[in-house]
């Protein structure tokens, strides 16, 4: 089990409370770790899509799809998280923090304050900014602001899925357009790396 807690760069490490929560006792790597979360996230995702006509600015449809990504694996999928970590508000203003969020995002879309793409740019910066879960905060970001993007008459995002670059490369490029929308409220690179 040397690897399966080893977080790759950018990611968020879990507290040992946190590690206690998974739930599937056959995981031992971490590229087993990889592979049950990435079949809840499908699992999740296909939830999601089900529940398209739902209102998903709202607290709790927020924490119901985190559970569905990650609750097969993590028994605190869809829980706000409890610990301070090196990105995120601190875990008493999540709420607070997020109810923010989520209305600042109805203003923009009912006021066409900004196009659509830069509206679910802004959903996710802001989810990743907040990082209200222990873990899983970026997948779910990027399936948030899917959902917004065809809400918003648009086609999801490819996620840099798109280009020839290797996943790390890929991921090297995402936190670095996100960092520069963190720093500079610029969203052009964050929304051409989604496109691409």
């Amino acid at each position: 089990m040397s690897d399966l807690f080893d977080e790759p760069e950018g990611a968020t490490p879990l507290d040992p409370d946190e590690r206690e929560g998974l739930l599937l006792q056959w995981i031992e790597t971490r590229a087993d770790l990889n592979q049950a979360e990435t079949a809840n996230i499908e699992k999740g995702i296909v939830w999601a899509h089900r529940s398209r006509k739902a209102e998903i600015l709202t607290e709790e449809f927020i924490r119901t799809l985190h559970k569905h990504m990650f609750g097969d694996v993590w028994a605190w999928a869809g829980q706000f998280r409890q610990t301070e970590k090196s990105v995120g508000v601190d875990p008493a203003a999540i709420a607070v923090d997020l109810r923010k969020l989520l209305g600042d995002v109805a203003y923009w879309m009912e006021h066409a304050i900004y196009p659509p793409d830069e509206i679910a740019m802004r959903l996710h910066r802001g989810l990743a900014w907040i990082h209200p879960f222990p873990n899983g905060n970026g997948r779910h970001a990027r399936q948030m602001a899917d959902m917004l993007a065809r809400k918003l008459g648009q086609k999801p995002f490819s996620w840099g899925v798109g280009g020839v670059q290797s996943s790390a490369k890929t991921r090297e490029t995402y936190i670095k357009s996100l960092r520069i929308a963190d720093r500079d409220a610029d969203f052009a690179a964050l929304i051409a790396f989604a496109r691409s």
